[in-house]
């Protein structure tokens, strides 16, 4: 293909992560909704080690990282 090496390394990365195994983790959303969750297996790697350490299920982290505040970053004037 006579494509950019930007635009072939993505497809490479496209084709890559659909080789691999997909996790779902079902959880419920601050709002009550129930939701379902797509990880690649490095992502459930690392879910399973916080889960393992706070000593609670992958679907209780995910809830409780619902309530985590989302910190904005503000924008410094340029004078």
């Amino acid at each position: 293909m006579d494509l950019p090496d930007d635009e072939h390394a993505f497809l490479r990365d496209l084709v890559k992560t659909s080789r691999q195994k997909i996790h779902h983790v079902k959880w419920v959303d601050r709002d009550g909704t129930e939701r379902q969750t797509a990880l690649t297996q490095p992502e459930v790697v690392r879910l399973n080690t916080i889960a393992g350490r706070l000593k609670i299920s992958k679907s209780e982290v995910l809830r409780q990282a619902a309530h985590v505040p989302v910190v904005r970053e503000t924008k410094k004037e340029e004078g």
